[in-house]
Protein backbone atom coordinates (compact mmCIF):
# COMPACT_ATOMS: atom_id res chain seq x y z
CA UNK A 1 0.00 0.00 0.00
CA UNK A 2 1.38 3.11 -1.19
CA UNK A 3 1.77 6.30 1.79
CA UNK A 4 -1.26 8.51 -0.74
CA UNK A 5 -3.88 5.46 -0.38
CA UNK A 6 -3.16 5.13 3.01
CA UNK A 7 -3.96 8.64 4.11
CA UNK A 8 -6.84 8.15 2.07
CA UNK A 9 -8.18 5.21 3.66
CA UNK A 10 -8.15 7.03 6.46
CA UNK A 11 -10.06 9.91 5.06
CA UNK A 12 -12.60 7.62 4.64
CA UNK A 13 -13.10 6.48 8.18
CA UNK A 14 -16.54 7.31 9.30
CA UNK A 15 -15.81 8.69 12.59
CA UNK A 16 -13.35 11.67 13.41
CA UNK A 17 -11.84 9.39 16.24
CA UNK A 18 -11.22 6.76 13.72
CA UNK A 19 -9.32 9.05 11.36
CA UNK A 20 -7.14 10.22 14.32
CA UNK A 21 -6.38 6.63 15.38
CA UNK A 22 -5.67 5.84 12.17
CA UNK A 23 -3.26 9.09 11.71
CA UNK A 24 -1.61 7.92 14.79
CA UNK A 25 -0.73 4.84 13.38
CA UNK A 26 0.92 6.11 10.31
CA UNK A 27 2.98 9.28 12.07
CA UNK A 28 4.15 7.87 15.75
CA UNK A 29 6.54 5.99 13.54
CA UNK A 30 7.99 9.32 12.65
CA UNK A 31 7.82 11.04 15.58
CA UNK A 32 9.65 8.36 17.61
CA UNK A 33 11.98 8.72 14.87
CA UNK A 34 11.88 12.47 15.54
CA UNK A 35 12.54 12.04 19.51
CA UNK A 36 15.48 9.83 18.57
CA UNK A 37 17.08 12.20 16.60
CA UNK A 38 17.28 14.87 18.99
CA UNK A 39 18.71 12.10 21.50
CA UNK A 40 21.10 11.49 18.99
CA UNK A 41 22.11 14.57 18.60
CA UNK A 42 22.48 15.87 21.92
CA UNK A 43 24.40 12.37 22.94
CA UNK A 44 27.08 13.12 19.97
CA UNK A 45 29.81 15.47 20.25
CA UNK A 46 31.77 14.88 17.64
CA UNK A 47 35.74 16.02 17.25
CA UNK A 48 35.60 17.46 13.47
CA UNK A 49 35.76 21.02 14.78
CA UNK A 50 39.30 21.01 16.39
CA UNK A 51 38.78 24.88 16.71
CA UNK A 52 40.07 27.34 19.14
CA UNK A 53 38.32 28.16 22.55
CA UNK A 54 36.66 30.18 25.23
CA UNK A 55 33.70 32.67 26.89
CA UNK A 56 33.26 35.74 29.86
CA UNK A 57 35.96 37.77 31.44
CA UNK A 58 37.75 38.74 28.28
CA UNK A 59 36.89 41.53 25.61
CA UNK A 60 35.70 39.22 22.28
CA UNK A 61 36.66 41.50 19.25
CA UNK A 62 34.11 41.87 16.37
CA UNK A 63 35.87 39.94 14.21
CA UNK A 64 38.42 37.01 13.92
CA UNK A 65 41.09 39.26 12.90
CA UNK A 66 40.83 42.29 15.05
CA UNK A 67 43.89 41.67 16.98
CA UNK A 68 46.05 40.72 14.14
CA UNK A 69 48.29 42.83 12.03
CA UNK A 70 47.25 45.58 9.91
CA UNK A 71 46.02 44.67 6.11
CA UNK A 72 49.17 47.17 4.81
CA UNK A 73 51.18 44.83 6.53
CA UNK A 74 49.29 42.08 3.93
CA UNK A 75 50.97 39.57 1.68
CA UNK A 76 52.22 39.53 -2.00
CA UNK A 77 51.75 37.55 -5.18
CA UNK A 78 53.05 33.74 -4.85
CA UNK A 79 55.52 35.04 -7.34
CA UNK A 80 57.00 37.64 -4.67
CA UNK A 81 56.18 35.09 -1.83
CA UNK A 82 58.95 32.69 -3.72
CA UNK A 83 61.82 35.05 -4.13
CA UNK A 84 61.46 36.17 0.03
CA UNK A 85 60.54 32.25 1.71
CA UNK A 86 64.39 31.22 2.78
CA UNK A 87 65.89 28.40 2.35
CA UNK A 88 63.91 28.13 -0.80
CA UNK A 89 66.55 26.03 -2.62
CA UNK A 90 65.11 23.33 -0.35
CA UNK A 91 62.29 22.76 -2.25
CA UNK A 92 63.22 20.17 -4.57
CA UNK A 93 65.59 17.79 -2.13
CA UNK A 94 64.24 14.51 -2.12
CA UNK A 95 61.68 13.40 0.22
CA UNK A 96 62.51 10.65 3.10
CA UNK A 97 60.40 7.88 3.69
CA UNK A 98 59.21 6.43 6.92
CA UNK A 99 57.54 3.05 7.52
CA UNK A 100 53.84 3.55 9.37
CA UNK A 101 52.46 0.51 10.66
CA UNK A 102 51.28 -1.39 6.94
CA UNK A 103 51.78 1.81 4.89
CA UNK A 104 55.32 1.49 3.69
CA UNK A 105 56.77 3.56 0.94
CA UNK A 106 59.57 2.85 -1.20
CA UNK A 107 61.89 5.21 -2.91
CA UNK A 108 60.61 4.95 -6.65
CA UNK A 109 57.11 5.31 -5.62
CA UNK A 110 58.54 8.82 -4.57
CA UNK A 111 57.37 11.51 -6.49
CA UNK A 112 59.67 14.41 -7.47
CA UNK A 113 59.18 17.35 -5.10
CA UNK A 114 56.92 15.01 -3.05
CA UNK A 115 57.80 18.11 -0.48
CA UNK A 116 55.48 20.36 -2.44
CA UNK A 117 52.38 19.08 -1.56
CA UNK A 118 52.22 21.87 0.51
CA UNK A 119 53.62 25.20 -1.46
CA UNK A 120 53.97 28.55 -0.51
CA UNK A 121 50.83 29.10 -2.76
CA UNK A 122 48.93 27.34 0.18
CA UNK A 123 51.08 29.68 2.72
CA UNK A 124 49.68 32.92 0.25
CA UNK A 125 45.96 31.40 0.80
CA UNK A 126 46.09 31.13 4.73
CA UNK A 127 47.67 34.57 4.77
CA UNK A 128 44.52 35.98 2.67
CA UNK A 129 42.38 34.46 4.83
CA UNK A 130 43.73 36.10 7.92
CA UNK A 131 43.89 39.01 6.06
CA UNK A 132 40.16 38.51 5.08
CA UNK A 133 41.35 39.05 1.20
CA UNK A 134 40.58 36.07 0.38
CA UNK A 135 37.21 37.02 -1.97
CA UNK A 136 34.90 34.47 -0.11
CA UNK A 137 31.32 34.99 1.35
CA UNK A 138 30.81 36.97 5.15
CA UNK A 139 31.54 35.21 8.52
CA UNK A 140 28.51 35.05 10.49
CA UNK A 141 29.77 34.84 14.28
CA UNK A 142 29.00 31.19 16.08
CA UNK A 143 29.63 31.91 19.64
CA UNK A 144 31.98 33.30 21.86
CA UNK A 145 32.66 31.51 25.12
CA UNK A 146 36.25 31.78 27.80
CA UNK A 147 37.32 30.14 31.23
CA UNK A 148 39.74 31.07 33.68
CA UNK A 149 42.67 30.60 31.39
CA UNK A 150 41.12 30.40 27.52
CA UNK A 151 38.96 32.67 25.82
CA UNK A 152 36.85 31.25 22.50
CA UNK A 153 35.32 32.95 19.33
CA UNK A 154 33.68 31.24 16.34
CA UNK A 155 32.57 32.14 13.25
CA UNK A 156 30.68 30.15 9.93
CA UNK A 157 30.06 30.68 6.10
CA UNK A 158 28.42 28.51 3.52
CA UNK A 159 30.02 28.92 -0.04
CA UNK A 160 28.15 28.57 -2.84
CA UNK A 161 29.80 25.18 -3.59
CA UNK A 162 31.16 23.63 -0.78
CA UNK A 163 30.78 22.30 2.83
CA UNK A 164 30.16 24.59 5.63
CA UNK A 165 33.61 27.14 6.53
CA UNK A 166 34.45 27.82 10.20
CA UNK A 167 36.82 30.08 11.74
CA UNK A 168 37.49 30.16 14.89
CA UNK A 169 39.96 32.40 17.48
CA UNK A 170 41.58 31.05 21.17
CA UNK A 171 43.29 32.99 23.25
CA UNK A 172 45.33 30.97 25.87
CA UNK A 173 46.73 32.39 28.62
CA UNK A 174 50.18 31.47 30.19
CA UNK A 175 51.11 29.60 26.89
CA UNK A 176 53.90 30.08 24.19
CA UNK A 177 53.56 30.10 20.01
CA UNK A 178 56.27 27.44 20.10
CA UNK A 179 54.35 25.09 22.56
CA UNK A 180 51.32 24.81 20.86
CA UNK A 181 52.63 24.61 17.32
CA UNK A 182 54.14 21.02 18.76
CA UNK A 183 50.83 20.34 20.64
CA UNK A 184 48.76 20.82 17.31
CA UNK A 185 51.54 18.51 15.56
CA UNK A 186 52.36 16.14 18.08
CA UNK A 187 49.68 12.72 16.62
CA UNK A 188 50.82 10.80 19.44
CA UNK A 189 49.43 13.14 22.53
CA UNK A 190 46.12 13.52 20.15
CA UNK A 191 45.42 9.73 20.22
CA UNK A 192 45.01 10.62 23.96
CA UNK A 193 42.67 13.46 23.66
CA UNK A 194 40.89 13.46 20.49
CA UNK A 195 38.74 10.43 20.91
CA UNK A 196 37.73 10.33 17.46
CA UNK A 197 41.37 9.57 16.21
CA UNK A 198 41.98 6.19 15.96
CA UNK A 199 44.46 5.56 14.02
CA UNK A 200 47.29 8.19 13.39
CA UNK A 201 50.71 7.57 11.47
CA UNK A 202 53.45 8.70 9.02
CA UNK A 203 53.93 8.24 5.97
CA UNK A 204 56.47 10.52 4.56
CA UNK A 205 58.16 13.48 5.66
CA UNK A 206 60.95 15.69 4.47
CA UNK A 207 63.74 16.57 7.42
CA UNK A 208 64.86 19.76 5.43
CA UNK A 209 61.22 21.24 5.10
CA UNK A 210 59.20 19.63 7.70
CA UNK A 211 56.84 18.84 5.38
CA UNK A 212 55.19 15.67 6.43
CA UNK A 213 52.32 13.33 4.92
CA UNK A 214 50.59 11.41 7.57
CA UNK A 215 47.53 9.07 7.75
CA UNK A 216 44.31 9.38 10.10
CA UNK A 217 41.58 7.28 10.67
CA UNK A 218 38.42 8.61 12.63
CA UNK A 219 35.75 7.59 14.23
CA UNK A 220 32.20 8.27 13.56
CA UNK A 221 28.77 7.94 15.25
CA UNK A 222 27.07 4.50 14.50
CA UNK A 223 25.18 5.84 11.34
CA UNK A 224 28.13 6.58 9.62
CA UNK A 225 31.26 4.56 8.70
CA UNK A 226 34.70 5.37 9.78
CA UNK A 227 36.52 8.03 8.06
CA UNK A 228 40.15 8.00 6.60
CA UNK A 229 42.27 11.01 5.69
CA UNK A 230 45.72 11.42 3.76
CA UNK A 231 46.97 14.90 5.19
CA UNK A 232 49.77 16.94 4.14
CA UNK A 233 50.93 19.37 6.05
CA UNK A 234 53.74 22.04 6.37
CA UNK A 235 55.21 25.17 8.66
CA UNK A 236 56.21 28.71 8.00
CA UNK A 237 57.71 31.15 10.37
CA UNK A 238 58.12 34.38 10.70
CA UNK A 239 59.80 35.44 13.82
CA UNK A 240 57.45 33.95 16.89
CA UNK A 241 54.87 33.76 14.16
CA UNK A 242 53.98 30.13 12.80
CA UNK A 243 51.27 29.61 9.69
CA UNK A 244 50.80 25.87 9.94
CA UNK A 245 49.18 24.52 6.97
CA UNK A 246 47.41 21.54 6.73
CA UNK A 247 45.09 19.44 4.10
CA UNK A 248 44.15 16.69 2.04
CA UNK A 249 46.43 15.40 -0.56
CA UNK A 250 46.65 12.43 -2.95
CA UNK A 251 48.96 9.61 -2.08
CA UNK A 252 48.88 6.91 -4.18
CA UNK A 253 51.33 4.29 -2.07
CA UNK A 254 48.03 4.27 0.17
CA UNK A 255 45.05 2.42 -1.79
CA UNK A 256 41.86 3.39 -1.23
CA UNK A 257 39.35 1.56 -0.05
CA UNK A 258 35.20 1.53 -0.08
CA UNK A 259 36.06 1.28 4.25
CA UNK A 260 36.83 3.44 6.03
CA UNK A 261 35.63 6.21 3.51
CA UNK A 262 38.10 8.35 2.23
CA UNK A 263 37.99 12.20 2.98
CA UNK A 264 39.65 13.91 0.06
CA UNK A 265 38.45 17.51 0.57
CA UNK A 266 39.98 18.62 3.95
CA UNK A 267 41.55 21.77 5.30
CA UNK A 268 42.73 23.04 8.39
CA UNK A 269 45.44 25.40 8.80
CA UNK A 270 46.31 27.72 12.12
CA UNK A 271 47.43 31.00 12.46
CA UNK A 272 49.95 31.13 15.76
CA UNK A 273 51.53 34.04 17.43
CA UNK A 274 52.19 35.67 21.05
CA UNK A 275 49.76 38.23 22.34
CA UNK A 276 49.36 40.26 25.35
CA UNK A 277 47.53 38.76 28.42
CA UNK A 278 44.00 39.39 29.44
CA UNK A 279 46.29 40.94 32.49
CA UNK A 280 46.74 43.62 30.74
CA UNK A 281 50.87 43.96 32.27
CA UNK A 282 52.34 44.71 28.79
CA UNK A 283 53.39 40.95 28.81
CA UNK A 284 53.17 38.60 25.76
CA UNK A 285 52.28 35.67 28.36
CA UNK A 286 48.95 34.51 26.05
CA UNK A 287 49.47 33.00 22.74
CA UNK A 288 46.71 33.84 20.28
CA UNK A 289 45.74 30.65 17.83
CA UNK A 290 43.32 31.36 14.88
CA UNK A 291 42.26 28.42 12.81
CA UNK A 292 40.34 27.95 9.07
CA UNK A 293 38.84 24.78 8.59
CA UNK A 294 36.36 23.01 6.38
CA UNK A 295 35.78 19.33 5.61
CA UNK A 296 33.18 17.27 3.54
CA UNK A 297 32.74 13.92 5.12
CA UNK A 298 30.28 12.86 2.98
CA UNK A 299 27.32 13.34 4.79
CA UNK A 300 24.55 16.33 4.25
CA UNK A 301 26.10 19.40 5.37
CA UNK A 302 22.96 20.58 7.24
CA UNK A 303 24.02 17.74 9.61
CA UNK A 304 27.70 17.92 10.07
CA UNK A 305 27.31 21.98 10.51
CA UNK A 306 24.31 20.63 13.74
CA UNK A 307 27.07 18.27 14.86
CA UNK A 308 30.23 20.90 14.72
CA UNK A 309 27.30 23.27 16.66
CA UNK A 310 26.36 20.78 19.47
CA UNK A 311 30.11 19.91 19.96
CA UNK A 312 32.10 23.19 19.23
CA UNK A 313 32.29 23.63 23.13
CA UNK A 314 32.77 20.07 24.44
CA UNK A 315 35.71 19.34 21.91
CA UNK A 316 37.12 22.77 22.49
CA UNK A 317 37.37 22.32 26.01
CA UNK A 318 38.83 18.76 25.40
CA UNK A 319 41.46 20.08 23.20
CA UNK A 320 42.20 22.81 25.99
CA UNK A 321 42.80 19.85 28.99
CA UNK A 322 44.90 18.35 26.31
CA UNK A 323 46.94 21.22 26.09
CA UNK A 324 47.71 21.87 29.81
CA UNK A 325 48.85 18.18 30.50
CA UNK A 326 51.07 18.29 27.20
CA UNK A 327 52.72 21.70 28.96
CA UNK A 328 52.99 20.08 31.88
CA UNK A 329 54.57 16.98 30.76
CA UNK A 330 56.86 19.39 28.65
CA UNK A 331 57.54 21.65 31.48
CA UNK A 332 58.71 18.35 33.53
CA UNK A 333 60.74 16.89 30.93
CA UNK A 334 58.96 15.09 29.11
CA UNK A 335 60.88 13.60 25.41
CA UNK A 336 59.61 15.72 22.86
CA UNK A 337 57.47 12.91 20.18
CA UNK A 338 58.62 12.38 16.94
CA UNK A 339 55.87 14.74 14.99
CA UNK A 340 56.68 17.46 17.43
CA UNK A 341 60.37 17.39 16.54
CA UNK A 342 59.00 17.88 12.62
CA UNK A 343 56.83 20.88 13.97
CA UNK A 344 60.03 22.59 14.79
CA UNK A 345 61.52 22.38 11.49
CA UNK A 346 60.02 25.12 9.55
CA UNK A 347 60.72 27.53 6.76
CA UNK A 348 61.26 31.02 7.38
CA UNK A 349 59.49 34.05 5.83
CA UNK A 350 61.79 37.42 5.28
CA UNK A 351 60.06 39.97 7.31
CA UNK A 352 60.48 42.02 5.02
CA UNK A 353 57.34 39.56 3.27
CA UNK A 354 55.41 41.32 5.71
CA UNK A 355 55.62 44.90 3.54
CA UNK A 356 55.14 43.55 0.10
CA UNK A 357 51.01 44.08 -0.06
CA UNK A 358 51.69 48.38 0.42
CA UNK A 359 51.11 49.74 -2.86
CA UNK A 360 49.63 46.91 -4.55
CA UNK A 361 45.76 46.60 -5.72
CA UNK A 362 43.72 45.27 -2.68
CA UNK A 363 40.66 42.95 -2.68
CA UNK A 364 37.72 43.89 -0.81
CA UNK A 365 37.56 42.88 2.79
CA UNK A 366 35.18 39.74 3.44
CA UNK A 367 32.56 40.87 5.67
CA UNK A 368 31.70 40.21 9.16
CA UNK A 369 28.63 39.95 10.57
CA UNK A 370 26.97 40.26 13.82
CA UNK A 371 24.99 37.12 15.45
CA UNK A 372 21.12 37.15 14.16
CA UNK A 373 19.02 38.28 16.98
CA UNK A 374 15.80 37.11 16.94
CA UNK A 375 13.78 37.27 14.10
CA UNK A 376 10.79 39.49 14.75
CA UNK A 377 7.74 37.61 13.27
CA UNK A 378 7.97 34.52 10.54
CA UNK A 379 7.52 31.12 11.18
CA UNK A 380 10.70 29.34 13.78
CA UNK A 381 10.65 26.14 11.93
CA UNK A 382 12.74 23.54 14.44
CA UNK A 383 15.22 23.05 11.76
CA UNK A 384 16.85 20.91 14.34
CA UNK A 385 14.34 18.62 14.86
CA UNK A 386 13.88 17.41 11.19
CA UNK A 387 17.70 16.94 10.84
CA UNK A 388 17.68 14.84 14.03
CA UNK A 389 14.21 13.29 13.00
CA UNK A 390 16.14 12.43 9.27
CA UNK A 391 19.24 10.66 10.92
CA UNK A 392 17.42 7.73 12.45
CA UNK A 393 14.69 7.58 9.65
CA UNK A 394 16.55 7.52 6.47
CA UNK A 395 19.39 5.31 7.87
CA UNK A 396 17.40 2.81 9.98
CA UNK A 397 13.44 3.32 9.04
CA UNK A 398 13.02 2.26 5.50
CA UNK A 399 9.62 0.20 4.93
CA UNK A 400 8.75 0.97 1.76
CA UNK A 401 6.22 4.00 2.19
CA UNK A 402 9.23 6.35 2.60
CA UNK A 403 12.78 6.16 0.85
CA UNK A 404 15.92 7.29 2.39
CA UNK A 405 16.46 10.01 -0.76
CA UNK A 406 13.08 11.01 -0.16
CA UNK A 407 13.61 11.41 3.54
CA UNK A 408 16.65 13.28 3.57
CA UNK A 409 15.72 15.29 0.56
CA UNK A 410 12.31 16.43 3.14
CA UNK A 411 15.08 17.35 5.65
CA UNK A 412 16.54 19.97 3.35
CA UNK A 413 13.29 21.34 1.70
CA UNK A 414 11.70 21.95 5.74
CA UNK A 415 15.20 23.29 6.59
CA UNK A 416 15.80 25.61 3.73
CA UNK A 417 11.51 26.63 4.63
CA UNK A 418 13.05 27.39 8.09
CA UNK A 419 15.76 29.62 7.21
CA UNK A 420 13.69 31.77 4.61
CA UNK A 421 11.10 31.86 7.64
CA UNK A 422 13.90 33.54 10.08
CA UNK A 423 15.62 36.04 7.74
CA UNK A 424 19.25 37.01 9.09
CA UNK A 425 19.65 40.30 10.55
CA UNK A 426 22.68 42.30 10.16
Amino acid sequence: MTLVEAFLEILERPTMGAMIIGMIQILGPVWIAFLLGIMVGWAWKPGWASLGKRKFGFSAPSSPFALIPSPDQGFGSTQILDSLVLDNRLENDRVELLEADNLVSSSSEVRKEENLVVMNEDLVHLCRLVERKDGGPPWKHMMDRSTHNMSYQAWQRDPENGPPQYCTRTVYEDASPELLRDFFWDDEVRMKWDDMIIHASIIEECATTGTMIVHWMRKFPFFCSNREYIIGRRIWESGRTYYCVTKGVPCPSVPRKDKPRRVDLYYSSWYIQAVESRKRDGELSACEVILFHHEDMGIPWEIARFGVRQGMWGTVRNIDRGFRAYQKARASGAPVSHPAFMAQINTKIDPDFLMILEGEEESSETQILDSPGKPKGGINIPKLLIIGGAIVIGCSLDRGLLTRPLIFGLARTFGNIGKRACPRTN
